[in-house]
């Protein structure tokens, strides 16, 4: 009977699998966007940039908890209650590279994080505590 359910539940994730790969757009028919000069592409690269600051500039918080998983684009710490947070990055944080799963960090950030959000903000620094 278990053998059945996990063949059912198998086939059921691979139908949705290759539903969700299969999707293609169709661009026939679409107009290019209206050329845009230098200086309005410029003054866009300008306000994301402002944006992006803006974020990586936000309060730091800090919180305590123990390495879960290391990996070359994020981090997952679990907290003293139990919850999980995902930290992801671009570059390596500060100190990321003296901790190791299993060890006590507190994660210095700028930005949002939830169990279920994915990290929006900017991981400053892990310290091995």
């Amino acid at each position: 009977m278990k053998k059945r359910y996990a063949l059912l539940l198998t086939g059921l994730l691979t139908l949705s699998l290759a539903a969700g790969c299969g999707a293609k757009t169709d661009n026939a028919g679409e107009t290019s966007a209206p050329a845009v000069s230098e200086s309005q592409a410029a003054e866009s690269t300008e306000q994301t940039a402002d944006v992006q600051n803006t974020a990586d500039q936000g309060e730091k918080k800090t919180i305590t908890g123990t390495i879960d998983e290391i990996k070359d684009f994020m981090f997952v710490i679990t907290d003293e209650s139990g919850a999980a947070y995902e930290f992801s990055f671009e570059t390596a944080p500060e100190g990321l590279e003296n901790v190791a799963g299993g060890d006590t960090v507190k994660v210095t950030y700028t930005g949002e994080i939830s169990e279920v959000d994915p990290f929006n903000g900017t991981v400053i620094s892990v310290e091995k505590q």
